[in-house]
C-alpha cells in the first residue's frame, strides 16, 4: 500500500497537517516514535498569547488562538482551552521601555495589546504586584492543558481514518520513483509525499534527504504547584519574556518563561538547574504576591526547536520534490495549528489565507537579522 502522504512526527504540527490532510480526502499515515504530543506539544506551559509571540507570527496566532478557542468543533475533544484576558508587567523604567517597544509593534501587527498603568492592572488581575508601573493589556489571552493535547489529536486522527502508528521510530527515508520508501521500527512504509514534523530533531530527519538545515535546541525549565485557592485569573508574564504565569481550574499554577536548563535532542531534558528554577519562581511570586505561600509539586524540562531566524520552519523542501517541513515555531503550542492547517491546505492543492515560510531563506549562506520580538 502507498499512501498519499506520510506524516513524521507527532505533535501539534504533525498531528494538524495529517488531521486535515486526511479530512481532505488523502491517505495519511503518521509516524511518531512515542505516544502522540508528548514531545515538546505535551511538556510545555499551555501558553495561548499574542505578548510573547513574535511580530512576524501574529497574523498566524491571532488565527491559531481562535482554533484552539474552538477546539471543540474542529478536533471533537476537549485539550482544557480557558480564554482569558492577559498582562505583560514591567516593574522597572528599563521594561516599561521595553514594554513599550514590543507592545507597539505586536499593536501594530494586529494584535489588540493596550498599555494600562499599575493600578489598572491591579483592577484587571487584582493578585498582580503594587510594584507595577505599567502592563501590556490583551483579552486574546489564555492557556490550554498541554497534556490533554495528545489524547484529543489520537481521537480525532482515528475518527478521520489516519493510519496512525505511534512508538513506531523512522530510521531513514529513501526517495523512489513514485515517492518515498520510508524505514521505521516495524518495516517500510511508502508514501508519494512525506511532511517532517519532528520539532528539534527536523535537522537530522531533514539531513535522511540531504540537506543541512540548523535548528538550535532550547531546553525549558517549567514549574507546577500544589493545588491553591484562586490568586489569579489572567495569564501573566513579564516584558523580557521571562515568565509565564497562569492558574488552571482546578487551582495548580504552572510557571514558565523559558529559563533553561540542561539537556540536547538526543537526551531530552537531562537536568533542571536549581538556581534558575528558584530565579523563575522567585519572579513568579515578584508578579503574584500571594503565591509566596504555594509549595512547588514538580518541575521538569520541555524542549523547544528554533532555527537562526527565529522564524517557522515550514514549506517545500528544495530540491526535493514532495517532501515537506512543518515546525519549529517560536512559541509554536500558540500558533501551532494554524500553520500547520495552512500547509495541509497546500498539498490539497488549495490556495493558503496567509504565506508558509520556507526553508530557502535558512539554506542561504547569510540570514538576515531577527525582526522585533
Amino acid at each position: 500500500m502507498i499512501h498519499d502522504l506520510a506524516v513524521i512526527g507527532g505533535g501539534v504540527h504533525g498531528g494538524t497537517t495529517a488531521l486535515f490532510a486526511a479530512r481532505g480526502g488523502m491517505k495519511v499515515a503518521l509516524l511518531e516514535r512515542g505516544p502522540l504530543c508528548r514531545e515538546a506539544s505535551g511538556v510545555n506551559a499551555g501558553t495561548l498569547t499574542m505578548q510573547m509571540t513574535r511580530v512576524a507570527l501574529i497574523p498566524y496566532a491571532l488565527r491559531a488562538h481562535a482554533m484552539w478557542a474552538s477546539a471543540r468543533e474542529w478536533l471533537g475533544h476537549d485539550v482544557g482551552v480557558v480564554v482569558c484576558d492577559g498582562l505583560s508587567l514591567a516593574f522597572t523604567q528599563q521594561e516599561e521601555e521595553l514594554l513599550t517597544y514590543r507592545a507597539g509593534k505586536r499593536r501594530e501587527a494586529g494584535a489588540p495589546i493596550e498599555l494600562v498603568s499599575g493600578a489598572q492592572a491591579r483592577a484587571i488581575e487584582p493578585g498582580v504586584s503594587d510594584q507595577v508601573r505599567l502592563a501590556g493589556y490583551c483579552k486574546v489571552d489564555g492557556f490550554a492543558n498541554a497534556y490533554l493535547t495528545g489524547l484529543a489529536y489520537r481521537r480525532a486522527l482515528l475518527e478521520a481514518g489516519v493510519d496512525l502508528r505511534e512508538n513506531t521510530p523512522v530510521s531513514g527515508i529513501d526517495r523512489e520513483a513514485n515517492g518515498f520508501s520510508i524505514q521505521t521500527s516495524s518495516g517500510t512504509v511508502r508514501a508519494r509525499r512525506v511532511v517532517l514534523a519532528g520539532g528539534v530533531w527536523i535537522e537530522p530527519m531533514l539531513a535522511w534527504l540531504g540537506v543541512h538545515l540548523p535548528i538550535k535546541t532550547l531546553v525549558n525549565q517549567l514549574v507546577v504547584t500544589e493545588r491553591v485557592r484562586p490568586v489569579m485569573r489572567t495569564v501573566v508574564g513579564i516584558a523580557n519574556g521571562l515568565l509565564s504565569l497562569k492558574q488552571y481550574p482546578h487551582g495548580t499554577v504552572v510557571i514558565g518563561g523559558g529559563w533553561q536548563g540542561i539537556g540536547d535532542r538526543e537526551h531530552g531534558g537531562v537536568e533542571l538547574l536549581p538556581d534558575r528554577m528558584v530565579g523563575n519562581v522567585r519572579l513568579a511570586c515578584h508578579a503574584i504576591p500571594e503565591l509566596k505561600g504555594a509549595r512547588m509539586a514538580r518541575a521538569w524540562a520541555g524542549l523547544e526547536a528554533e532555527t537562526a531566524d527565529a522564524l517557522p520552519a515550514v514549506g517545500p523542501v528544495p530540491g526535493v520534490p514532495g517532501a515537506y517541513v512543518c515546525g519549529s515555531v517560536h512559541s509554536g503550542y500558540t500558533s501551532g495549528p494554524y500553520i500547520a492547517r495552512l500547509l495541509a491546505e497546500h498539498l490539497l492543492g488549495r490556495e493558503p489565507d496567509l504565506p508558509l515560510f520556507p526553508i530557502d531563506r535558512l539554506l542561504n549562506s547569510s540570514i538576515a537579522p531577527r525582526g522585533p520580538q
